[in-house]
C-alpha cells in the first residue's frame, strides 16, 4: 500500500520490497546498508578496493544519518547551508559525488524547517553526471515528515519512485502517518536494490520468514495501527487530515507574522510546521522566548542551524493532526505575551556588562571569576529578573 503511495513500479515482471521498522532512523540504517552492500558487490566485481565509501546529504539531515556514517564506517560529505538556504543545494551535491559514493541523501521535510529539498532537480543532475562517468549512483529519500504528506497534498510533485534514480524510500508511521510512536517504514523499488545477502531466512515459527531488521522483537501494534489508518482513512480522509494541518499552519504564521517582530523561515510548500526566528535579537534571543513559553505551557524548541548557517537561530512548532486553530490563536497570544515581558526585562547583554563591571572590580583586588562561574552568575541574575517581574505581576509579596 506505501510502495503504491510512492509510485513504486507495480507490474506483473517489478516488485517493489519493504520492511516495517521501530522508527525512520532504523529504516535508514536499513537503507544505508543496501546501499553500502550493492556498492561494495559491484566495485568487487570489477576488481575495485572497497574501503572508503561515502555519502553525500545536507548539512540539515537527521542525527540518523551521522549514525549511520560512524557506525557503519561510511564517510559522510555535507553539502553546506547559507543564511535563507537551509537545504541542500543539488547542485553542490551533485558537485561532491565520486566513484566511492554509495547514495546521495535527500530530504522531504527538513527538520529544521519543514521544507522540500528539490529531488527532481537532484535526480536530473545526478543522471547527467552518471551518464558521464560511467558511474551508476542512486538517490535515498529520507521522507520521514513528507512521505504522508506529498501524495496527499502535492500529488503532482516529482519526489518518488517515478524519478528513476530513487531507488528506496523512508518514512515515519508516528509522524504524519497518523500512529503513535514505534513505527517506520522502508520500501525498496524492485528486488535488485536490496541485496539478498541482507536477508535472512527462518523457519522455526512455522513457515519461512524473510527478515532484514536490526533489532528483531518487536509488537505487532503499531503495523496494525498503521493498516487500520490506511484502510479507514484512505486517500480522501488523510488529504482532509493534511489539509487540516495546514490550514492551521497558516493560522499560525500569519498570528506571527502580525506582531511585526517575527521572520518566518520556514516554506508554505513542504511540512505543516512554523519556523520563525526574531527580526531583531540585540536585546533578547529565541531562547529567551522559548524559556518563557514554558511558564504558559508551551515547549517550543529553540536551536541554532548547522554550518554555514550556525548563526542564525530558530524556534520551530509542528503542526499535527491535535494542533487545532484555537491551540494556534492561544499560542500566538501567549508569545504576544512574552514578548511584552521581554521587553520588561533587562537584556542578557546589560546583565553581562554589569557583571564584567563586578569583574573588574575584583580584579583590582586580585581575584577573578572563572568562565564558568561568570556565565552561573548571568544566569542567575536574568533569572532573578524574571522573577521578580513575574511575583509582582501575579501580586505575590
Amino acid at each position: 500500500m506505501i510502495a503504491r503511495l510512492f509510485n513504486a513500479p507495480l507490474g506483473d515482471s517489478e516488485a517493489a520490497m519493504g520492511v516495517g521498522t521501530v522508527g525512520s532512523s532504523e529504516a535508514i540504517m536499513l537503507a544505508g546498508l543496501a546501499f553500502k552492500r550493492k556498492w561494495q558487490n559491484k566495485r568487487r566485481a570489477a576488481g575495485l578496493p572497497t574501503d572508503s565509501p561515502n555519502i553525500v546529504t545536507g548539512a540539515n539531515v537527521q542525527v540518523c544519518w551521522e549514525k549511520f556514517a560512524r557506525y557503519f564506517e561510511v564517510e559522510l560529505k555535507e553539502v553546506k547551508l547559507r543564511e535563507g538556504y537551509y537545504v541542500m543545494d543539488p547542485a553542490k551535491a551533485v558537485e561532491m559525488v565520486d566513484e566511492n559514493t554509495i547514495c546521495v541523501a535527500a530530504i522531504l521535510g527538513s527538520t529544521l524547517n519543514g521544507e522540500f529539498e528539490d529531488v527532481k532537480t537532484l535526480n536530473d543532475l545526478l543522471a547527467e553526471k552518471n551518464k558521464e562517468t560511467g558511474w551508476d549512483t542512486p538517490i535515498h529519500v529520507d521522507a520521514a515528515s513528507g512521505g504522508f504528506i506529498a501524495p496527499f497534498l502535492y500529488p503532482e510533485l516529482e519526489w518518488d519512485f517515478r524519478l528513476p534514480l530513487v531507488k528506496s524510500i523512508n518514512v515515519s508511521g508516528h509522524k504524519y502517518g497518523l500512529v503513535y510512536a514505534g513505527i517506520g517504514w522502508v520500501i525498496w523499488r524492485n528486488k535488485e536494490d536490496l541485496p539478498d545477502e541482507l536477508i535472512f531466512h527462518i523457519n522455526y515459527l512455522g513457515a519461512d520468514q524473510p527478515t532484514f531488521t536490526l533489532n528483531f522483537s518487536k509488537g505487532s501494534s503499531q503495523v496494525i495501527a498503521q493498516y487500520y489508518q490506511l484502510i479507514r482513512l484512505g486517500l480522501e480522509g488523510y488529504r482532509h487530515v493534511m489539509e487540516n494541518c495546514m490550514e492551521n499552519m497558516r493560522v499560525l504564521k500569519e498570528g506571527l507574522e502580525k506582531t511585526g517582530r517575527i521572520e518566518i523561515v520556514s516554506k508554505d510548500v513542504g511540512v505543516p510546521l512554523v519556523a520563525f526566528s526574531l527580526k531583531d535579537n540585540s536585546s533578547h534571543d529565541e531562547f529567551e522566548i522559548a524559556d518563557l513559553l514554558r511558564r504558559y505551557g508551551w515547549i517550543v524548541p529553540a536551536y541554532t542551524m548547522p554550518a554555514d548557517a550556525q548563526h542564525v537561530t530558530v524556534l520551530r512548532v509542528v503542526i499535527r493532526e491535535d494542533f487545532s486553530r484555537t491551540l494556534a490563536e492561544r499560542l500566538v497570544n501567549d508569545i504576544q505575551k512574552v514578548l511584552h515581558d521581554l521587553d520588561m526585562l533587562p537584556s542578557k547583554m546589560k546583565a553581562k556588562m554589569e557583571m564584567a563591571g563586578e569583574d573588574a572590580d575584583r580584579t583590582l583586588f586580585g581575584s577573578k571569576k572563572t568562565e564558568m562561574e561568570t556565565q552561573r552568575e548571568v544566569t542567575t541574575l536574568w533569572k532573578k529578573f524574571v522573577m521578580e517581574r513575574k511575583n509582582k505581576s501575579s501580586g505575590v509579596c
